[in-house]
């Protein structure tokens, strides 16, 4: 039985100490629906004893959530909130504490007499416990037909999955209600209201230099980012899940103003180095839209590459993953070659693309910034699987068939090779 059609129902036993604060964003607006609808968990810095919900409803008063542990479902605790309206309805977040780790939890969000069906999510194990999470690039274009059966694919080769990253370009339209109802659509109900979701913004999130109406809404981030810099405190996060530390970056250096691009990229540098020298994990992946080596011919972020690559190499972040360039890539620097082709050190750096939007390859960025490209591949929407267990990291990358397109393992039981397996 999948995790999406009835999630893990193991919990420890014990009871639970919650403590639920409510929030909500705002903006003029019409009617959403009668039922709650885009449920979604977010992560918060520690995901083994709290989690956050968004969601949206067509009413501004008494936002609830009721939440019990699923092995006690008779002890609910339901908090009342308040909410003020926002675009095409009001979005509500709502967060809980004080849960206990690797514990199932139920829960239903509302209004008091409107609920969403009942769900369960299960917190993060403290320490090093095996895993899987999803990757996916730009779904943006074609979301309701190839993007939604990429999306689907994943879900049901990787049932268990207890995470989705996504890149940026999750719409190709910043404030488009029926781009963002078709990625909703995509996930189902059971994806978004049972697994957490973190999501890095892209281009496509932007309108000019402003953020989507809907991004902080509907994924309000962790609230550890830079303090100051317009937007990147909603933007800019880590949460620390079973062992890896996922970092959130907002590479939209052209959308910065009215900052200016150099301060909008050293000001996160200044506080990535933060968040990886106080890293307690084994591992780190860092998620952010634009490549610092562009899988496409006429792209380059010069920018980018020169305020953050130094931090990612010198702190050697293990997958740094990206999109943007809609089409497939893997990649390292060429300093970090062994004498075994197949096998390098140092960070990898990916580049994917889920939707039906595809661009040209070429080697070319790569190459001329001192890197290289160990998997390329063009007019290829395909989605990614990485599982961690304990000193050893796998990556799959595959089509919407099964077939494999990249793979390679991260070893760090003694010095720390990534090694071809495809």
């Amino acid at each position: 039985m999948s995790r999406f059609a009835a999630h893990r129902a193991l919990a420890l036993v014990g009871t639970t100490l919650l403590a639920l604060t409510t929030a909500a964003t705002t903006a003029p607006t019409a009617a959403a629906t009668t039922t709650p609808e885009r449920v979604l968990l977010s992560p918060t810095a520690d995901p083994s004893t709290s989690q956050t919900l968004t969601w949206r409803s067509d009413t501004p008063d008494h936002p609830t959530l009721r939440i019990a542990p699923a092995t006690d479902p008779g002890q609910v605790t339901t908090v009342e909130g308040t909410t003020t309206s926002s675009v095409n309805g009001t979005f509500h977040t709502a967060t809980a504490t004080g849960l206990s780790p690797d514990t199932a939890y139920r829960y239903r969000v509302g209004d008091g007499t409107s609920f969403s069906p009942w769900r369960t999510f299960t917190t993060a194990a403290q320490g090093t416990e095996p895993f899987t999470f999803l990757y996916f690039g730009d779904v943006q274009n074609g979301i309701s037909t190839g993007g939604a059966t990429m999306v689907r694919a994943a879900l049901e080769a990787e049932p268990d999955a207890e995470l989705a990253v996504h890149s940026g370009d999750l719409v190709n339209s910043a404030n488009s209600e029926s781009e963002w109802s078709q990625w909703f659509d995509a996930f189902g109900p059971e994806a978004t209201g049972t697994i957490n979701h973190i999501a890095a913004p892209g281009n496509h999130e932007y309108s000019l230099f402003s953020l989507s109406r809907y991004w902080s809404p509907q994924f309000p981030g962790v609230g550890n980012g830079p303090a100051s810099g317009r937007h990147l405190s909603q933007t800019v996060y880590h949460t620390d899940y079973q062992g890896v530390r996922f970092v959130v970056l907002n590479s939209n250096y052209r959308n910065a103003a009215p900052l200016s691009a150099d301060l909008w990229l050293d000001t996160q540098q200044r506080w990535l180095e933060e968040a990886l020298a106080t890293n307690p994990h084994p591992w780190t992946v860092v998620t952010f839209h634009h490549p610092v080596f562009s899988n496409s011919p006429s792209r380059d972020n010069g920018p980018l590459r020169e305020s953050w690559l130094d931090t990612l190499e010198e702190y050697d972040v293990d997958l740094v993953l990206q999109g943007h360039d809609h089409s497939y890539g893997r990649g390292n620097l060429t300093a970090n070659r062994t004498e075994d082709p197949d096998v390098q050190t140092g960070p990898v750096y990916t580049v994917a693309v889920t939707g039906t939007k595809m661009y040209d390859a070429s080697e070319d960025n790569w190459i001329d910034n001192g890197a290289e490209v160990r998997a390329q591949v063009a007019d290829t929407p395909t989605f990614q699987a990485v599982e961690v267990e304990g000193a050893s990291l796998r990556y799959t990358a595959r089509t919407a068939d099964g077939t494999v397109v990249d793979s390679f393992t991260i070893d760090k039981s003694g010095d720390k090779n990534v090694t071809d397996t495809l």
